[in-house]
């Protein structure tokens, strides 16, 4: 499978769900394709209304930058070699956990953004959604 579907997505979006409920937390679920097009939100009962907007540009900006979004944390901070990054693209890049990209063949193909609790929540819910991803393609492949 070399394109995400929305039959995929809901699988990952019910992996992550089932991590967050474990946690005891609702968070927003976010799935965009390789071009940072959505193909699926979720937004688990009583999550943070703020949280859509998060999720969504998490996702969009592990697909844009090709790397987990809390890999960009350390180099956005003042004095630092990307300082300045979240201003660009109409302040649409995040550089805090919770962003991870959905790699097939050593290729992005989409991208998960969760938010909703701390940034490590929301890493870990993000790795249970990725973990759903690299399951199904591996009975795939």
């Amino acid at each position: 499978m070399s394109k995400l579907t929305l039959e995929l997505a809901k699988q990952i979006v019910e992996g992550a769900e089932k991590e967050s409920k474990n946690l005891g937390v609702a968070m927003v679920i976010s799935i965009v394709d390789e071009g940072g097009n959505l193909i699926l939100s979720h937004r688990m009962d009583d999550a943070w209304i703020a949280s859509i907007d998060i999720a969504f540009n998490k996702a969009w900006t592990s697909v844009a930058l090709k790397t987990a979004t809390e890999n960009l944390a350390a180099a956005t901070v003042p004095n630092a070699e990307l300082h300045g990054l979240t201003t660009t693209n109409n302040g649409k890049l995040v550089v805090f956990g919770g962003g991870i990209p959905l790699v097939k063949d050593n290729k992005v193909i989409g991208a998960v953004g969760v938010s909703g609790s701390s940034v490590s929540n929301d890493i870990q819910v993000a790795q249970a959604a990725v973990k759903v991803f690299e399951e199904v393609n591996s009975v795939i492949a």
